[in-house]
């Protein structure tokens, strides 16, 4: 079973969610209704909470976590994805958040009390380190990832449509269909 409570925590799965069996889902996490978690993803909110908005993928092998409340900063570093968000394979995520219809490329790392707003592509491999507050509309690449240009009109509608397609997969595992 993929949804394991922590202390007086247990995960809230909304409607229409496929969750993989070998994915994890721990504590104090919420997954928005029509949305993914793939194989062997793990989304751990012990020490603080987690939130994942509709329509969105956390794939293969990505890793979710937070950072805990202290006194020099009390809301610590929870992490927080939006709406018809795609996370590819292989990221990490540490206490950030990440707005609406956002891509985060495979391989990539985002660390604690980054913001990502609405509309950002970051290439795979990137890193993004503690803090940093992104610009919606760009492509970010690199480690240290550095705006590499403005979003096309075609990659801001990708942006929404790999979501989409991650929607009619996840449906086709719930429904036995092919979309």
């Amino acid at each position: 079973m993929p949804l394991m409570p922590y202390l007086d925590c247990s995960p809230v799965v909304g409607a229409r969610v496929f969750l993989h069996p070998s994915c994890q889902i721990i504590g104090d996490v919420r997954i928005g209704d029509d949305s993914s978690v793939w194989c062997n993803a793990v989304l751990r909110g012990d020490v603080n909470h987690i939130v994942i908005g509709n329509c969105t993928n956390v794939q293969d092998l990505t890793i979710g976590h937070v950072s805990r409340m202290a006194p020099e900063k009390p809301e610590g570093s929870p992490l927080r994805i939006g709406d018809h968000v795609t996370v590819g394979h292989a990221v990490i995520l540490h206490g950030c958040t990440i707005g609406n219809e956002c891509l985060i490329g495979m391989g990539s790392t985002i660390m604690d009390d980054v913001v990502i707003p609405d509309r950002v592509m970051i290439g795979a491999g990137s890193l993004i380190p503690p803090g940093k507050v992104l610009q919606s509309g760009m492509l970010y690449v690199g480690r240290p990832a550095k705006a590499l240009r403005a979003l096309t009109g075609e990659e801001m509608a990708y942006l929404k449509d790999s979501a989409e397609h991650y929607k009619a997969l996840k449906d086709t595992y719930l429904g036995g269909q092919k979309a």
